[in-house]
């Protein structure tokens, strides 16, 4: 099969300049299939031109009536970094050369035109252009490839993990998902479900740190009318309701002691006993326990029971942090780009250089939840089609090296929890204080979310 041929991608050049024999001398030299040149002598409406269709290659004469040619330049560079700027004068000086160099000119060219100079350093610059271009696409199709059941990743840790995914999913009947807080837990146990023979069967969550102690029992395993204040019906648990699909306990290192001596003979024996009833039910239930927690040094300290964690922790799939697997860092962030456009339909396609590198330096202690939640709020506040760094929290644009931080700019007074607290009043803000909304974007539950609310951020304490 001969390989497919992409048609060229069209590239949109604006020409400022106040004298209309440059601007038909810059068009009748650039002219060249795949390029539309735009021309404008005034550049007042240039730069409103500019705003509207984000032309990949600006050209501004230096000097003219109005607005010079650095007043454009500083514009695009506020507007937007990726455009590249190619400045004109008939005054040129090495000096007056390297300020806009150091101002983010991409070249300082002189008057008269030297045509085969200025097609040579255009020509180059749509290379790159249609590099970015093309890098956008391959970054797309290379999502495509490495998206397993729902999680992304192309690191030789997250590939052992899908590996193991599938190894286990066909046959597990309890298996422990171990990682960091926001390392994705719950979407390896909604793929163990979808790759295992249960796969048509429910999926159910339990959250062990979010139910109270004195309800943990009967949200698990249900209850009969009149077992105590409130009971007024019959109720089944999330085992039964679980029954022929999978029940995830999330937090399994939060449930109390006493929930923990009643689990054990759940999933022991399959069977349950409603709180009130004298019998038990069976029930056929493949069980996920994740936890951020170390269990092992939980048995030691006996806040876990040893025997549960053995009958859970049979079969481990443990998650790495986002900062061990920074290679999957490019195909996440487009994936929650792609995402976050779509909700809030705006066109936004990436980020520029600036926030770019701000995103690869950032330490990501809350890992890929904090990396969604970043991503949402910044696509929120942005301006199409680029994120910039103005967009993103300070957390992530602090500079390095600054008191109380380290070479990545993380804030070591601060614990995990604490930045946790930071984040989230950060997002509810940015939402306009709607907690159900902000508590959707960060993927935790209401409950959760509600916690962290009611803690004072750590920089406003005294």
């Amino acid at each position: 099969m001969p390989p497919t041929v992409q048609p060229k991608t069209n590239i949109l050049l604006l020409a400022i300049d106040d004298d209309p024999t440059s601007l038909d001398l810059v068009e009748a030299t650039l002219e060249q299939e795949g390029l539309e040149i735009v021309t404008e002598i005034d550049p007042s409406r240039a730069l409103t031109t500019i705003a509207a269709r984000r032309p990949q290659i600006v050209i501004s004469d230096l000097m003219m009536p109005g607005l010079t040619g650095m007043d454009v330049l500083s514009e695009v560079v506020r507007l937007d970094t990726t455009i590249d700027v190619i400045l004109l004068t008939a005054h040129y000086s090495t000096e007056a050369a390297v300020e806009a160099i150091q101002k983010g000119a991409s070249d300082y060219l002189n008057k008269p035109i030297d045509t085969r100079r200025l097609r040579e350093r255009v020509d180059q610059i749509i290379a790159e252009a249609r590099r970015r271009l093309s890098a956008s696409s391959l970054d797309s199709q290379l999502l495509h490839a490495y998206e397993r059941r729902g999680m992304i990743g192309r690191s030789p840790l997250m590939l052992e993990v899908f590996a193991r995914i599938e190894r286990i999913a066909p046959h597990y009947r309890t298996v422990l998902v171990t990682g960091p807080t926001g390392s994705g837990k719950e979407l390896v146990a909604r793929a163990l479900h979808q790759a295992s023979p249960v796969a048509s069967g429910p999926f159910v969550v339990c959250n062990a740190a979010a139910i109270p102690e004195n309800l943990i029992e009967s949200e698990l395993f249900g209850h009969v009318k009149g077992a105590f204040t409130g009971a007024t019906q019959d109720k089944a648990g999330l085992f039964e309701t679980a029954h022929g699909g999978t029940i995830l306990l999330d937090e399994i290192g939060d449930m109390p002691l006493g929930a923990q001596a009643k689990l054990l003979r759940a999933v022991q024996h399959q069977e349950v006993q409603r709180v009130g009833a004298s019998g038990t039910r069976k029930v056929n239930v493949r069980i996920v326990a994740a936890t951020h927690r170390d269990l092992r040094s939980m048995v030691t300290e006996r806040t876990f029971r040893e025997d549960l964690f053995f009958r859970l922790g049979m079969v481990e799939i443990r998650l790495p942090q986002l900062a061990h697997r920074k290679e999957d860092l490019p195909l996440l962030l487009r994936h929650f780009v792609d995402k976050f456009s779509q909700a809030y339909n705006k066109p936004i396609h990436g980020f520029t250089r600036k926030a770019e590198i701000a995103m690869n330096s950032y330490s990501w202690p809350g890992n890929i939840r904090e990396l969604e939640g970043v991503v949402g709020a910044a696509a929120m506040m942005a301006e199409p089609p680029l994120i910039d760094v103005g967009d993103l929290p300070p957390q992530v644009t602090s500079v390095p090296g600054t008191a109380a931080g380290n070479a990545d700019g993380t804030n070591l007074n601060l614990s995990l929890e604490d930045i946790q607290v930071v984040h989230a009043h950060r997002v509810v803000d940015s939402m306009n204080g709607d907690k159900v909304r902000a508590a959707q974007l960060l993927g935790v539950s209401r409950a959760t979310l509600y916690r962290l609310l009611a803690k004072t951020p750590p920089q406003s304490r005294d």
